[in-house]
């Protein structure tokens, strides 16, 4: 099947799920009241739930990085899909927190307040700029373009991290500041 699309087909195809999922996302977190069931206890484990899936995405960035420089190609594939695998878990998390429990606001004063919204904004904007490249940079790789997969990898990579780790931050920031 992968073999059968064009690139562009493939890549309009992302984009337009990519902002699908966004403006799901936007509406979730700004737009729709939160649902209201009693008793959700597991709802208080998701953010540090996230924050976990976040830094376990890193470590497998990281290592997926340092294994495609050892030319490790299988450990390096491994690696990324179990990367992809666990934003996939936080995507999936962090949708049914914010289902359930709508926006959590911070209440932080000072100079933290401005390096907290800094990060916050920093990683909402890039999420939304990586989500596609992500899924680019996938759909390369299974239909074996080797010229381009690394190209967009080299982008993909460090925002995606960057994306990661500010998660985690802004999990830090507002649960334990």
């Amino acid at each position: 099947m992968i073999s059968t699309l064009s690139n562009k087909t493939a890549v309009t195809s992302i984009i337009i799920v990519s902002i699908a999922i966004l403006l799901f996302l936007v509406w979730l977190i700004y737009l729709k009241e939160p649902a209201t069931v009693p008793n959700l206890t597991f709802l208080n484990y998701l953010p540090a739930t996230n924050a976990i899936l976040n830094s376990l995405s890193v470590i497998c960035l990281v290592l997926g990085y340092v294994a495609i420089r050892k030319r490790e190609k299988a450990l390096h594939m491994k690696f990324m899909l179990s990367a992809l695998t666990f934003s996939f878990l936080f995507l999936v998390s962090y949708l049914t927190y914010h289902t359930f429990h709508g926006d959590t606001l911070y209440h932080g004063e000072g100079v933290i307040r401005i390096v907290y919204f800094f990060i916050l904004i920093s990683h909402i904007f890039l999420s939304a700029v990586v989500l596609p490249m992500i899924l680019t940079t996938v759909y390369y790789a299974a239909a074996g373009n080797f010229t381009k997969h690394p190209k967009i990898a080299r982008i993909t990579l460090p925002l995606w991290l960057y994306v990661s780790v500010t998660g985690v931050l802004v999990y830090l920031i507002l649960y334990h500041s």
